[in-house]
C-alpha cells in the first residue's frame, strides 16, 4: 500500500526536517513477525511517555499547583495501567478528560499557548495509547513495560542547563522525537499487516502537527533565531538513528548485529 499524494504532501516538510531518513536496516528488523510485540509494546510506552511531557512541560512552566492536581489526575489511570499493573476501568479518562480548567500561571507569557498546545497533544497520545493497548488485545498479546532505549535519554543528554535555554531545548527534542515518529509510521506502514498499516497511516497527521507545535512554542519562547539549536539538536538525533544499537525499540538506531 502506497501512500497517498495528500500524505506524501504531509511528509514532505517532516523529512526536510529531520537530518536523516530512517535506515533500511532498521525497518527490516522492525517488520520481522517475531519482533511485532515489542513494537507495539514500544509504541504504547512512546505514546505514554510524550503525554507524561506535555503534562510535565505544563506543570513546570504554565500553571500553579492546583491545576497541576487535576492534571496529575487525568493522567492516573494511563499510569496506573502501566507501572501498577491496573487493568480494571482503565480508559475512563478517555469520557471525562480534565476535571477542571487550567489556570495559567502568571509572570510567563506563553503559559496559554503552552496549555493549549499541550493538552491537544496530551489527549491525542492518550487516545492513541488506547487504540495500540486496544490492538494488543485483539491479537492476544499481553501487555508489559520495556526497558527503555538510548534515544531521547541521548537527546537530553544535549539539552542546555539554564532557563529559558532548557526548556527552548526540550522543546525542539519534542519536535524532533514526535518527527521521527511520523517518519518512522509512513516508512513500515506499506509493509505491515491491513489493520496495523491503517493505523500507523492514520496517525500521520497528528504527529506532523505535533512536532510543528513543538517547534513553534520553542520558536515563541525565544523571541529570537533558533535555527542554531534546531541544526545542533538535529545532528544529535541523526547520530543516534545512524548509529550501531543493541536494543531494538521505536525510535532505536541501527540493529548492532545488522551494522
Amino acid at each position: 500500500m502506497s501512500l497517498s499524494q495528500e500524505l506524501e504532501n504531509l511528509l514532505q516538510p517532516v523529512r526536510g526536517f529531520l537530518h536523516c531518513e530512517t535506515p533500511q536496516a532498521w525497518i527490516d528488523e522492525a517488520i520481522k513477525p517475531e519482533n511485532e510485540t515489542i513494537l507495539l509494546r514500544d509504541h504504547a510506552n512512546c505514546e505514554l511517555k510524550a503525554s507524561q511531557t506535555a503534562l510535565w512541560l505544563i506543570r513546570k512552566y504554565a500553571i500553579d499547583a492546583t491545576s497541576s492536581n487535576v492534571l496529575l489526575e487525568w493522567a492516573k489511570p494511563y499510569e496506573d495501567f502501566v507501572y501498577r499493573g491496573a487493568r480494571e476501568g482503565i480508559f475512563h479518562a478517555k469520557k471525562n478528560g480534565l476535571s477542571a480548567e487550567l489556570k495559567p500561571k502568571e509572570g510567563f507569557a506563553h503559559s496559554q499557548d503552552l496549555i493549549d498546545k499541550m493538552v491537544r497533544l496530551i489527549k491525542e497520545e492518550f487516545h492513541h495509547f488506547e487504540q495500540v493497548i486496544e490492538i494488543m488485545d485483539a491479537r492476544n498479546m499481553p501487555y508489559s513495560p520495556l526497558h527503555a532505549g538510548r534515544y531521547a535519554r541521548g537527546l537530553m543528554s544535549i539539552a542546555r542547563t539554564h532557563e529559558p535555554a532548557t526548556l527552548i531545548d526540550k522543546l525542539i527534542i519534542g519536535a524532533y522525537i514526535e518527527a521521527r515518529s511520523c517518519e518512522r509510521f509512513a516508512k513500515i506502514a506499506p509493509y505491515l499487516d491491513e489493520e496495523l498499516c491503517k493505523f500507523y497511516i492514520s496517525l500521520l497527521r497528528s504527529e506532523a502537527r505535533h512536532y510543528q507545535d513543538y517547534l513553534k512554542l520553542a520558536e515563541a519562547i525565544a523571541g529570537s533565531d533558533i535555527s542554531e539549536r534546531v541544526k545542533v539538536i538535529g545532528q544529535k538525533e541523526a547520530e543516534l538513528i545512524q548509529s550501531p544499537d543493541d536494543m531494538f525499540r521505536f525510535h532505536s538506531g541501527i540493529p548492532s548485529f545488522a551494522a
